[in-house]
């Protein structure tokens, strides 16, 4: 799972960055979850992509979420967290293949079950582990484990596929996911991922694992 890398979040001129943010930050992540993204590819897997925003009319907004108004703003790559703006899009590097193989989830809140049909779709397909890369790993991130955690999902968060606009949060929010012999999740990195993926990359196009 992938957790909004948007372009909202990880360039200048979106939402991070009129938060007051560096955005450089989030791109230490781009890397390490492009080559995440690759095996996970190349190993079958089923594939789901994030992203946080809003109706163009912002009817779901909630009063407390929109203050400062900064959400719907217009800014460099259109109104801000707004569906269907170029902000609201994925990065380059890490958007969905175009054959709709991979599933999308538009969410209006932090967590990426609230008010969206993740759960069922993970039903659906028989999901019960989610190996998560995301952006930041204190909000969205933290807020989607703590979400599948409560509906005994299993989630493998990776550090070096997850980002903070602070550093600090980002190395607390991790060690909080795998305390207490991992009371949310488990932590691990693009490297271990990727070994352990690559015994069952497809020899073939077409063939698909759960």
């Amino acid at each position: 799972m992938l957790i909004d890398f948007q372009v909202d979040f990880l360039l200048p001129g979106g939402f991070g960055e009129r938060l007051g943010n560096d955005t450089s930050m989030l791109q230490k992540a781009v890397d390490p979850t492009q080559k995440v993204l690759a095996a996970a590819r190349a190993a079958g897997m089923f594939i789901i992509h994030t992203r946080e925003g809003h109706r163009p009319d912002l009817a779901d907004v909630t009063p407390l979420k929109a203050g400062g108004s900064t959400i719907g703003s217009n800014g460099p790559n259109g109104r801000i967290l707004v569906r269907g703006e170029v902000g609201h899009d994925f990065i380059p590097e890490l958007r969905p293949l175009e054959d709709g193989s991979e599933v999308i989830i538009d969410k209006p809140g932090k967590g990426a079950f609230f008010q969206t049909d993740l759960e069922l779709v993970l039903k659906n397909i028989g999901i019960d582990t989610l190996i998560v890369c995301g952006v930041t790993t204190e909000v969205c991130v933290h807020s989607t484990v703590r979400e599948a955690n409560d509906r005994g999902i299993r989630c493998v968060v990776l550090k070096d596929c997850t980002a903070s606009y602070n550093a600090t949060f980002h190395e607390v929010g991790i060690e909080m996911i795998s305390a207490q012999g991992g009371i949310f999740g488990e932590v691990s990195d693009c490297k271990a991922v990727i070994e352990g993926l690559a015994p069952f990359k497809r020899k073939s196009e077409g063939i698909k694992t759960f």
